[in-house]
């Protein structure tokens, strides 16, 4: 026996209340300059707008009766997809990266870590340093505070510690967020 994890049934589009796709028997009807022209028959609006060269647009279909207006109906799609464009390129994700240092780390590692570190606050993300302590070395957590500590002050200039280093089970975990400037 053979079964489809998918359903074959094409998706409904959702049809904007443009035109012969207006439901409504009565609009409230706006023309292009912005003034009332009353509750009109949805056909003679069509009508009217189509002796205007436009089209008659629903704005408020939630409205007893719904507000449509004449207007350029492709141009005002195109500049509603301009403007979602524009609002998605100025959001910003800040993604959490993450640099894992060690209690006996060698001071040309730790610069290494250091450049990356900068790089990933210079494009805007956030960085969690943890060091994770192996066997023994748990009973020595200052010396991962310590290497902690160094190591916020070597990029305090690019960004700036949520809080103070916290112990999360065997690792010593901060959160650096990027400086505003």
């Amino acid at each position: 026996m053979f079964i489809r994890n998918y359903s074959r049934v094409k998706p409904v589009k959702q049809v904007d209340p443009v035109n012969e796709n207006i439901e409504s028997d009565q609009v409230l009807v706006i023309d292009d300059q912005g003034e009332k022209l009353g509750v009109l028959n949805t056909q003679t609006a069509i009508q009217m707008a189509f002796d205007k060269d436009l089209d008659l647009v629903v704005v408020s279909p939630g409205s007893k009766p719904p507000v449509a207006k004449f207007m350029d109906y492709s141009r005002y799609r195109y500049e509603q997809q301009r403007k979602a464009k524009e609002m998605k390129k100025k959001t910003q994700i800040a993604e959490l990266k993450e640099i894992r240092l060690s209690p006996t780390i060698d001071k040309h590692d730790l610069e290494t870590k250091k450049s990356q570190c900068i790089k990933f606050l210079q494009k805007g993300h956030k960085v969690k340093l943890s060091i994770r302590f192996k066997g023994r070395m748990i009973t020595h957590v200052e010396v991962g505070k310590t290497v902690m500590n160094t190591f916020l002050e070597m990029i305090q200039e690019y960004g700036s510690s949520d809080g103070k280093p916290s112990m999360d089970g065997r690792s010593l975990i901060v959160i650096v967020s990027p400086n505003k400037n």
